[in-house]
């Protein structure tokens, strides 16, 4: 791994992270709800993408790019530590099913849309 490498995946990231707060201040003013939809709305979807490149693997995306892509891009755009700290200040409030909904959602939702990403991009690998 060169230099050029890792500061393209720290700029990567300086996006990612950009397009998570955009996404999230976009959905949080519309829904004006305790639940933190718009951080569950962009852990999902990059779950989703992460699951995506994961699959289609490095046959098919350069490895370079899956760095980039992943670590730098949806690492910056995915925040399960934003996740953590809304479910205490919840349950500091005593809001135990925004908590309890929080926690479980992320993981169930997370995982359901890595694995469907992983599928969707294996099932193109295949057919590439």
């Amino acid at each position: 791994m060169n230099l050029g490498l890792i500061l393209l995946a720290a700029l990567a990231g300086g996006l990612g992270a950009g397009a998570r707060y955009v996404l999230d201040r976009l959905i949080t003013t519309r829904t004006r709800t305790e639940f933190p939809v718009g951080i569950l709305v962009v852990n999902a979807t990059g779950s989703f993408l992460l699951g995506l490149l994961t699959g289609l693997g490095a046959a098919i995306v350069p490895p370079d790019l899956l760095l980039v892509l992943g670590v730098g891009l949806l690492g910056g755009y995915t925040t399960f530590s934003t996740v953590a700290v809304e479910s205490v200040l919840a349950a500091e409030r005593r809001e135990f099913v925004v908590t309890a909904g929080n926690l479980l959602g992320t993981l169930v939702l997370s995982v359901a849309l890595a694995l469907g990403g992983i599928a969707l991009g294996a099932g193109i690998a295949v057919g590439y």
